[in-house]
């Protein structure tokens, strides 16, 4: 059963409760003939992205039949009956029509499958069989190109596989021209990639212009009103490339991006659910620095709104407290103070370390990791940060035992930490936050892993978070090479 299901398991658990909640109370009913199998279980699957999604499964009787059946309508989309094999399978359209007869043949899966009681199917078939005999010359063509061996044959390859897929684009054409308010017709439009201006750009404008283009015209086939392309082999990948690929990275970019795509989506409950599930889990632990801001805003204005009814009490407490761990450190926004006591006894709060840039840096001396960074760390600090008006202010991390005081001492000392700020909280300073209500450091910087380093600016701004020592060396390489001169 696992080499069928092959679902792909996401950072977050979201997308588990997008399955479930099916919109009519008429029900459905998928009957499979298949007489070459007199026993086992069949699948009924849909398509999310590469993997398959299972919807329903069945045992096939002696005759080869199985009967997938259900109180609630399926929801519309791409669906894949698996044989008992689970190698053979065959493909179908699920839309209004629910009451459906698949009739296979296994000498002949595309060609002689056979599907009545829904007449979105008729074109649907007539498609696929056509798309394998144009697509196996198209391979053919593909594989002759490969291995020509003069330019000749190589021109002639070509050619043909051009010509056999502007035929295969012109009978897509068609469909979409004369069967519009298909549903074959609506997943064609939706596959359909932007044609741009320049096919060789010239200029460094023409690939500008080319970019603009393609990037506005890139929904062009898909409304965000229909629910149907979700459950497609291209649908999810078409907005994994949108927003990883084609979208700037820039947080405030994605962010007006996916309140409009939202706010189109709100007339469709389940795109609007599949939209905001996929954003909440692409952003919750983000790729890029500060796009965490993204995963914030979606909280802030979509569930922390009551506008994602479908989450249970344990999703929204997972993003609720996660939410509440960025909010206090997203690029642009001031630090928070910390108020600690130096490896001295002496108070030394954050906010009264006066330098152009502030590295603050969480670490522990027991810590495999830190041992290798921390004198890293400090060798670029004196050869090159500190005489920029960088200075370092340290954080010990972990509970306030003696022993460990003492280790952390002992290494300040050892490799001669004495010119940062080597700070912690005292046991009674931690119990006052805690009776006070305050967050501690773990939560306003986030601090889950150690070392965790951030940048600050004069006015203690975060300019940068998360990075090593070698990305903010070269972060801050930039900064200095592009700051005016006095």
């Amino acid at each position: 059963m696992q080499t069928l299901i092959m679902m792909k398991k996401y950072t977050f658990f979201l997308f588990a409760t997008l399955i479930v909640k099916l919109a009519s109370s008429q029900g459905y009913q998928v009957t499979l003939k298949a007489p070459a199998f007199k026993s086992g279980i069949a699948y009924l699957t849909y398509y999310m992205g590469n993997n398959f999604n299972v919807a329903d499964s069945a045992a096939v009787n002696n005759k080869g039949i199985a009967v997938f059946k259900g109180g609630t309508k399926l929801p519309p989309g791409i669906y894949v009956l698996f044989l008992p094999n689970k190698r053979l399978r065959t493909e179908f359209l699920i839309d209004k029509e629910q009451l459906i007869t698949v009739s296979v043949d296994t000498t002949d899966m595309v060609g002689k499958t056979l599907i009545t009681g829904s007449k979105e199917n008729i074109p649907y078939m007539e498609y696929q069989k056509f798309v394998a005999t144009k697509g196996k010359l198209l391979q053919d063509e593909r594989t002759a190109y490969m291995n020509s061996r003069t330019k000749a044959d190589s021109s002639l390859h070509e050619k043909n596989y051009n010509n056999y897929n502007g035929v295969l684009n012109d009978y897509r054409e068609n469909v979409i021209k004369n069967k519009p308010n298909s549903m074959l017709a609506a997943l064609l439009n939706a596959m359909k990639e932007p044609t741009v201006p320049q096919s060789k750009p010239v200029t460094h404008q023409d690939s500008i212009n080319n970019y603009y283009y393609y990037r506005n015209h890139y929904w062009d086939g898909i409304t965000f009103m229909d629910a149907r392309v979700i459950r497609t082999p291209f649908f999810l990948k078409k907005l994994e490339r949108y927003y990883r690929e084609t979208m700037p990275q820039a947080a405030d970019s994605i962010i007006k991006d996916v309140d409009y795509k939202l706010l189109l989506a709100r007339s469709s409950p389940e795109m609007y659910k599949f939209l905001l599930n996929w954003l909440t889990d692409e952003y919750i632990s983000p790729k890029y620095m500060g796009q965490d801001a993204i995963f914030v805003h979606l909280f802030e204005k979509y569930h922390s709104k009551g506008l994602s009814t479908w989450l249970n009490e344990k999703q929204m407490e997972t993003i609720s407290r996660r939410a509440y761990m960025l909010m206090a450190n997203l690029i642009g926004e001031k630090g928070a103070d910390l108020e600690m006591i130096d490896s001295t006894g002496k108070a030394a709060t954050l906010y009264n370390v006066n330098a152009e840039y502030t590295l603050l840096c969480f670490w522990d001396p027991n810590c495999g990791h830190c041992k290798e960074e921390i004198p890293r760390i400090d060798s670029v600090y004196q050869a090159s940060w500190k005489k920029h008006g960088v200075k370092i202010y340290a954080v010990l991390t972990e509970d306030q035992k003696e022993d460990l005081k003492s280790a952390w001492v002992n290494y300040i000392k050892e490799h001669h930490l004495s010119d940062w700020v080597n700070v912690y909280q005292t046991k009674e300073m931690e119990a006052a936050d805690l009776a006070a209500q305050k967050a501690g450091f773990r939560q306003l910087y986030d601090v889950t892993l150690t070392p965790t380093l951030y940048l600050l600016d004069k006015e203690k701004r975060i300019i940068a978070k998360k990075m090593t020592w070698q990305q903010l060396n070269d972060f801050l390489e930039v900064k200095w090479k592009t700051a005016p001169s006095n």
